[in-house]
């Protein structure tokens, strides 16, 4: 992400020098017997005049938005607006329509309406333009050969938000952002996010890693999340997330995994309401853009994406802790059964062997994320 700013920099500095070339000389004055202290005052007030102007044109004229040609851009988001990861989404539309003066739209589909994340994903993949964007789980792409992004994935990877951020800020995390880039999948990550630690929640009442075993949880079609919910003792169900409240409900699966602010806005708390906080891995989040979709934005137009992109990201990481709390309170006040995990220890040695047999070919890498903390 420090790139990316650089280069919004270095665009913001090449448009301020372009109007500085577009100034008309100032007359040489003609010579005069005046004292000195006569010529030196206006002098002082023109360069004072001249700071002033030049801090005036760098608000105002950042992006060439009179010539700018207008864009919309579709935007997938599979959970509802009122969920961390779509207010983000928001923030983001509103920051583009702001730097853009409304030149670049940002077509928010929330709720899954246009199919689960696999499904946007293939859509996006397969081109033909009809999604641009998309926030995604930070290691979806890991099934379609983005390697890295499966780290992020690893069960009690990040000890909390702030290790999180720590690698989600860094230069390493451009590289997985890039990732998609160098394999010519036809995306590539704009920036991070997150929407909390993920936790199991039941229809029946659970305490404990020992009341997991033998039952149906609920996965995404993902080999660590199923070795995970294996390593823990329970057997590990494929259903759509679209499908869930309805698998729940029929008894297809028992118990299920989400952060708690998607846990609660998907009204799973009707069919499961017996949440036990073990925070086995945190919900990182990317979003990614379309190479077609990139290519045919202007200079401008991408410097607006990646500016907008870092102010959403930055409000995500600021606001998603206390939306969390918020949430958590509300779903005890409806009655929710909240239990605390207070030694991940056990959790941590059950998933060992799903742990290493996933990070082994990417030891090196995966321990510069382990020494962020």
């Amino acid at each position: 992400m420090k790139k990316r700013m650089v280069s919004a920099a270095l665009c913001a500095a090449m448009v301020a020098g372009s109007l500085a070339g577009c100034g008309l000389k100032t007359p040489e004055a003609p010579e005069t017997t005046a004292a000195p202290a006569a010529t030196e005052a206006p002098a002082e007030t023109d360069a004072a005049a001249e700071e002033e102007t030049e801090a005036a044109a760098e608000a105002t004229g950042k992006y060439d938005t009179a010539n700018m040609p207008e864009v919309t851009l579709v935007y997938a988001e599979v959970n509802p607006l009122d969920t961390i990861v779509g207010q983000m989404a928001n923030d983001f539309k509103e920051k583009v329509a702001e730097l853009s003066d409304g030149k670049i739209t940002i077509d928010v589909q929330a709720s899954g309406v246009l199919g689960s994340e696999n499904d946007v994903l293939d859509t996006m993949l397969g081109g033909g333009g009809t999604i641009d964007m998309s926030r995604i789980s930070a290691f979806a792409l890991n099934s379609y050969g983005a390697k890295k992004s499966l780290l992020l994935s690893i069960p009690y990877t990040f000890a909390n938000r702030n290790h999180f951020w720590n690698f989600a800020t860094s230069d390493l995390a451009d590289e997985f952002l890039t990732e998609p880039v160098g394999l010519g999948l036809g995306v590539r990550g704009l920036w991070y996010g997150e929407e909390g630690f993920r936790h199991f929640f039941f229809k029946e009442p659970a305490a404990g890693l020992e009341d997991l075993a033998g039952l149906k949880i609920r996965v995404s079609n993902d080999p660590v999340m199923t070795g995970m919910v294996a390593g823990l003792g329970a057997n590990a169900t494929v259903v759509a997330m679209n499908e869930l409240y309805s698998a729940l409900q029929t008894g297809v699966v028992d118990a299920a995994e989400q952060p708690i602010a998607n846990y609660y806005s998907n009204a799973f708390p009707e069919v499961a309401p017996h949440l036990l906080l073990d925070g086995h891995t945190l919900g990182a989040v990317q979003v990614i853009i379309t190479d077609e979709a990139w290519d045919k934005l202007t200079e401008d137009q991408q410097a607006i994406i990646m500016e907008a992109g870092e102010f959403a990201s930055a409000n995500n990481r600021a606001n998603s802790q206390n939306k969390e709390d918020e949430v958590l309170e509300q779903l005890k006040a409806d009655g929710v059964t909240v239990v605390e995990v207070e030694d991940q220890a056990p959790w941590q040695e059950a998933c060992k062997a799903v742990i290493e047999e996933n990070t082994s070919d990417q030891a090196d890498l995966y321990q510069q994320i382990l020494d962020m903390k």
